[in-house]
């Protein structure tokens, strides 16, 4: 794995930024120029960007209530969570076990400011800045075991995030370190973008690192990210467009993507 370079604290709002990006598709306030115009020019090559990010939202809203109420999860990490947006985690998480705890992990110093500000009197959550790349750091980091105890079942959630690490920084090697040092009947939820077409792959990666100025992995094929949950016992219906897992008839049927989807599943620590 590459040596990571230190954690920034400024805030740069003329580079696009993915959090804030997923803020705009999102319908949320917290973005700017820089990233409304990249969003735009990634809606003219893939017109259901958009909907797409509502998918993986719904589709990690519907992860928290199954581990909640299914399988009593009460710990929740949420790795490279993005901006606060509508139904956060901890609100969803709470809503259904009040005593449910959750962590917040980003590198980006905007989403921990605004994550820091909403959650200050939740004693329940916590917000830090760390770098999903160093696992060590991510769980050593005394602010998480302080409110965590890995001892226990915890359920840890990559989604949406793994595109945005480069190959060379070993995705699936990030999940299988995370498994390693969570205890048996943990969680990882881990949803990635993906296509079939190695064309729409190329065109939309390139585009995606041109914009952020190389902060960006890959669009990557499905098989890939079958590769994240080697080892893990994965639950019903197995990997698949998460606009398609557990869906919930409440909500009527989810738009289906084309250009690309959003493809993942949850796993279990067996």
């Amino acid at each position: 794995m590459n040596q990571q370079p230190p954690l920034s604290h400024s805030i740069d709002v003329t580079r696009p930024n993915v959090a804030r990006m997923y803020n705009y598709y999102l319908g949320g306030k917290d973005n700017y120029p820089a990233d409304r115009r990249v969003c735009e020019r990634l809606l003219a090559r893939a017109p259901s960007a958009r909907i797409l990010a509502v998918n993986n939202r719904r589709f990690l809203e519907r992860v928290i209530r199954c581990l909640s109420i299914e399988h009593g999860i009460r710990q929740f990490l949420d790795i490279g969570a993005g901006l606060p947006t509508w139904d956060n985690v901890h609100e969803i998480a709470q809503r259904h076990a009040p005593d449910a705890r959750v962590v917040y992990v980003d590198n980006d110093p905007m989403v921990i400011a605004y994550g820091r500000a909403l959650l200050e009197d939740n004693d329940r959550t916590a917000v830090v800045q760390a770098d999903l790349r160093d696992p060590d750091t991510v769980f050593g980091n005394s602010r998480i075991t302080d409110l965590l105890d890995l001892k226990q079942p915890v359920a840890a959630l990559y989604v949406s995030v793994l595109h945005c690490i480069p190959d060379e920084d070993q995705p699936a090697g990030l999940v299988h370190s995370a498994a390693e040092r969570l205890c048996t009947g943990s969680f990882l939820a881990v949803s990635q973008l993906v296509s079939e077409d190695a064309a729409v792959r190329r065109t939309l990666t390139g585009l995606m690192r041109e914009s952020t100025s190389g902060h960006w992995g890959a669009v990557r094929h499905p098989r890939h990210v079958d590769t994240f949950f080697a080892g893990l016992g994965v639950l019903e219906p197995g990997l698949t467009d998460v606009s398609a897992w557990r869906t919930d008839p409440r909500f009527g049927p989810q738009a289906q993507t084309r250009e690309w989807t959003e493809y993942g599943g949850v796993g279990r620590v067996c």
